[in-house]
C-alpha cells in the first residue's frame, strides 16, 4: 500500500480529547488572568508565532481528522501513558504559574509537554502528518517560549 492509501479521512474522537484538553487551560488563562501574567505580552517573534499558529492547526487537523488505516485499536500503551503523564505535567506548570511562580522551568513545563503530548500521541496512532506538523509547532512553540520569555 502507498503511503498516502493507508490514510482516510474519518474522526478521531481521542485527538480531539487531548487538544481540548490541553486548551483547557488555555481557555481558563484567556478568561482569568494569572497573578503574575508575562504570556500576555507582546511577542518578540511574530513570524514564528505565525508559522507556529498554523503548524497548530494543521496537528489538531491530521489528529482529529485523519486516519492510518493500519493504527492499533487505542489501548495503553507506553506511548499513551507518556502523552498522559505529558498532559499531567503540562497542568503542574499551569498551576506553578497560576501561583505567581514564573520562571524558565515553568514556562517550559508550558512548552515541551503539551507539544510532546501531540507528537506521541500521533506517533502512537501511526499518524504522520500529524507527527510532522505537530513537531515544526513543537519548533516554533519551544522557539516562542524560550526567546520570549527564557532569560
Amino acid at each position: 500500500m502507498t503511503p498516502i492509501k493507508q490514510y482516510r479521512f474519518g474522526f478521531e474522537p481521542w485527538g480531539l480529547l487531548l487538544f481540548l484538553l490541553v486548551m483547557l487551560s488555555n481557555f481558563i488563562w484567556f478568561a482569568v488572568p494569572a497573578p503574575n501574567d508575562i504570556l500576555r505580552t507582546d511577542s518578540v517573534t511574530p513570524v514564528v508565532d505565525a508559522i507556529g499558529s498554523v503548524f497548530q492547526v494543521l496537528t489538531v487537523a491530521c489528529l482529529c481528522f485523519v486516519i492510518n488505516k493500519n493504527r492499533n485499536k487505542l489501548r495503553f500503551s507506553t506511548l499513551i501513558i507518556v502523552t498522559i503523564i505529558c498532559i499531567a505535567i503540562y497542568y503542574v506548570g499551569w498551576t506553578l504559574y497560576y501561583t505567581a511562580n514564573v520562571n524558565p522551568v515553568v514556562i517550559l513545563l508550558l512548552t515541551i509537554p503539551p507539544c510532546l503530548a501531540f507528537i506521541l500521541f500521533a506517533i502512537d496512532r501511526k499518524n504522520l502528518p500529524a507527527v510532522l506538523f505537530a513537531t515544526v509547532f513543537a519548533v516554533c512553540h519551544l522557539v516562542f517560549g524560550v526567546v520570549n520569555f527564557v532569560k
